[in-house]
């Protein structure tokens, strides 16, 4: 039997995040696990400038909290049927390392996160959040390429729900 106690979705707030948070509540609900879903903010000082460079923590406090805000926006339950939720935000310049070690720390038994599903060129260019989170995570991950092949549908949820 597969018991899932928590479930991570990891969100860079894009289409095939959104169908992977889909996906994520589904599966905590059916599953009665509590849904952690995980932003990593750009550390943007860090990366675009170097280490050495100060950075302007005004800025980089604004783009944490407005993460949290559309966190908060994505995870507005007005009937209160979705299950226990942890929105976290965090700021690191490796999204995929954070991503794991989230998973790690708090005992995560599924990840699931969407894919671009970039071309082979830009693939080699910029890589894969999720390809790295695949390769190094302590659970199962379920990748979600938005919108290739989809098994849950918004009616399932309704259907999902009443039967409850």
């Amino acid at each position: 039997m597969i018991a899932l106690k928590n479930v991570l979705v990891a969100t860079d707030f894009g289409e095939a995040a959104d169908a992977a948070l889909l996906y994520g509540l589904t599966i905590a609900r059916k599953f009665g696990a509590t849904l952690h879903v995980l932003h990593v903010a750009n550390a943007v000082f860090s990366q675009a400038l170097g280490p050495e460079t100060l950075t302007l923590p005004t800025l980089q406090s604004d783009i944490e909290n407005a993460a949290r805000v559309r966190l908060a926006e994505l995870l507005t339950d007005s009937d209160g049927s979705g299950p226990p939720t942890k929105p976290v935000v965090f700021t690191a310049s490796s999204p995929s390392f954070t991503i794991v070690d989230y998973a790690r720390d708090n005992n995560i038994d599924l990840i699931v996160t969407g894919t671009h599903g970039y071309t082979a060129l830009k693939h080699a260019l910029l890589g894969s959040v999720a390809e790295r989170v695949v390769r190094m995570a302590p659970c199962p991950v379920l990748t979600i390429h938005h919108p290739e092949h989809e098994f849950v549908r918004p009616d399932t949820l309704v259907a999902a729900s009443a039967v409850r």
